[in-house]
């Protein structure tokens, strides 16, 4: 199988290296640049400080500008800041490059495909369609907020069995999620921030498109809505969130349970490198999930989203639940590759 040769774009921030780690070694895509403006020059080795597993070839990359005429990789993986993201990545599209962004600025165009594979894989057809009326040889392709993304995937199965009506949910955010520097210490050590700009706008219209219906030309979004209030608190990664739901169908517990551990999806059936065996793992727990315990879990470290305290809520059409996401990995790195993985095997790469 031949592979890919890929660049990831602001490879020295957080997300970033977690981007070089999992495609160190990965077999359809080969990482061959990585760009850096503060640190272009520099060996990537030394430019990285997360202490994440790299392989000797990509250790030794030396780090390029964050330019176009900078590349030649076929496939461009984008954690870049949202002003930079925002100019840079349609130029990257328009000049021939495949770009796949967990970057913010183009995930609510109409028709940018806003990605999660076991959710929305029919959203791929949305790419011919852009880049007929952009004129593009390339492509732009998203994946959802850090927080969203495991909301979304946790939804899917509820919408199928139980038909969603409103979704409120509190979040729990770790401070990997700022990036780096993040947070300031005296900021967040002893304490909660209950604001984190733009958030909320961003959990209550994504997972709407991503669980939107394709209509053959655009993506029409679901109809049940979704409020969010959004805290950032002093654990290192994993967003903890805490949901009330309200169903057309009755939500019975032990059915929603049975939804959860029998939900799989096209990639769990293609057998792609980073799809998790069990997409949701149900925990019987009373006091999971946490952070510290089950934000690596799965057979695909970090790309399961753990759930707990499913209960019903104040009558027989609604329930309440707590789930936990990596969001670096389930929230960023992990499913923007994954969405590679299935173009990859779709073809839509080549």
């Amino acid at each position: 199988m031949k592979r890919i040769s890929v660049a990831v774009l602001a490879a020295t921030g957080m997300v970033g290296q977690r981007y070089a780690s999992m495609l160190s070694t990965h077999p359809y895509f080969d990482l061959i640049e990585v760009t850096g403006q503060s640190s272009a020059g520099k060996r990537y080795g030394e430019a990285a400080w997360t202490g994440l597993p790299l392989s000797d070839k990509v250790r030794n990359l030396k780090v390029k500008p964050t330019e176009p005429s900078a590349l030649s990789a076929n496939l461009v993986f984008s954690p870049l800041p949202t002003d930079v993201a925002q100019t840079l990545e349609p130029k990257l599209a328009k000049a021939g490059f495949k770009v796949i962004t967990d970057a913010s600025p183009h995930r609510m165009e109409p028709d940018v495909p806003l990605m999660i594979p076991e959710v929305n894989p029919e959203h791929l057809a949305l790419v011919e369609l852009q880049r007929k009326k952009r004129h593009w040889d390339g492509f732009l392709v998203a994946t959802p907020n850090c927080t969203a993304a495991g909301l979304a995937l946790l939804l899917k199965p509820l919408h199928d069995s139980f038909r969603l009506k409103r979704v409120i949910v509190s979040t729990m955010q770790a401070v990997s999620g700022a990036g780096y520097p993040g947070v300031p210490s005296l900021d967040i050590i002893d304490n909660v921030i209950p604001y984190i700009k733009d958030e909320e706008d961003k959990v209550e219209s994504e997972p709407r498109k991503i669980l939107g219906s394709f209509a053959g030309s655009r993506i029409d979004s679901a109809k049940f809505q979704v409020s969010a209030m959004v805290h950032r608190v002093a654990t290192t990664d994993g967003h903890l969130e805490s949901i009330y739901v309200e169903t057309e169908e009755r939500f019975v517990p032990e059915k929603v349970e049975k939804a959860f551990r029998d939900f799989r999806a096209e990639p769990q059936k293609l057998k792609l490198p980073t799809a998790p065996k069990q997409p949701i793992i149900v925990s019987s727990a009373p006091d999971r999930p946490q952070p510290k315990l089950d934000r690596n879990a799965g057979s695909v470290p970090g790309m399961s989203v753990v759930v707990g305290r499913i209960r019903k809520g104040l009558d027989d059409r609604s329930g309440r639940m707590t789930f936990l996401s990596h969001n670096t990995v389930r929230g960023a790195a992990g499913s923007t590759i994954l969405t590679a993985e299935l173009m990859f095997r779709k073809g839509l790469l080549s």
